[in-house]
């Protein structure tokens, strides 16, 4: 599978996201549209203001047409399709998640080899527009209750700094981020904290 099959997957999965989560919160159809664009741009925002490149430079003309498009067709399906989005959209949003990282680092690293700016833009590109949806929605954002966001696009950005950044290796840092998303979610993963334990915020 190439990158750009990759990307396109996870720019429809993030304006999807945004757009269930809209419905599940039952906004009108220009809630479906400003959750689903935010989604799907809100992290890239970030990640430019971050490395100091202008922002007019995320608006690209195939990708505002790709989630335009997936966001009319969801705000024609049946309301039914939601509980198929609940089905799969983890799986199709962990493909968001692993792409977005990966771009977010890979920008970042045309522009700065420093390690600690690479991690930052990954970690805003892959959650930023996750977390402003979530806010958006009115619930707390999944990135900030789950450390697996943040371990996985720190992973991505390390990838990316040793420059492991031709396709057969850009594919199989997909695979992992999805399948440790999955497996995180299945098992609940949690990385625990002292302040985690019963009664030490009590």
């Amino acid at each position: 599978m190439s990158w750009m099959v990759l990307h396109i997957i996870g720019i429809i999965a993030y304006a999807a996201s945004g757009a269930f989560v809209a419905l599940a919160a039952r906004y009108s159809f220009i809630g479906v549209y400003v959750l689903g664009l935010t989604t799907s741009f809100g992290g890239a925002v970030i990640r430019n203001l971050i490395i100091g490149i202008p922002i007019s430079g995320i608006w690209d003309r195939f990708t505002i047409l790709t989630v335009l498009i997936t966001l009319t067709i969801i705000v024609l399906l049946p309301i039914r399709w939601i509980h198929h989005w609940k089905r799969w959209g983890l799986f199709f949003d962990s493909i968001g998640l692993a792409s977005f990282a990966i771009q977010g680092a890979l920008s970042a690293k045309q522009v700065h080899d420093s390690l600690g700016v690479i991690v930052l833009a990954s970690m805003f590109t892959g959650v930023g527009g996750g977390m402003v949806r979530d806010l958006l929605a009115g619930r707390k954002p999944l990135a900030l209750k789950e450390e697996i966001h943040a371990v996985l696009t720190m992973f991505c950005a390390v990838c990316i700094w040793l420059d492991w950044t031709n396709p057969i290796e850009l594919t199989l840092m997909v695979i992992v981020v999805v399948v440790s998303r999955m497996f995180a979610i299945r098992y609940q993963w949690r990385i625990p904290l002292p302040c985690h334990r019963k009664g030490k915020l009590s």
